[in-house]
């Protein structure tokens, strides 16, 4: 059987760090930036862990398990 080939947008989109975490960037940080506050735009830089079920899927279309 064939090698199973990456989804090349989702290696754009998610990281896989050592331990097998998926990390993923947040949305709303792109414009429309005057009505949010500092503290928000802070928070939003920060990258978030999936988990559960879409992490699953997610590192099967990376091929990373």
């Amino acid at each position: 059987m064939p090698k199973m080939k990456t989804r090349k947008s989702l290696t754009r989109r998610f990281r896989v760090t050592k331990r097998g975490k998926v990390l993923r960037r947040q949305a709303f940080r792109r414009h429309l930036k005057a009505t949010k506050s500092k503290k928000r735009l802070t928070n939003l830089k920060k990258t978030k862990e999936v988990k559960g079920f879409y992490a699953r899927k997610v590192r099967k279309a990376l091929g990373t398990g």
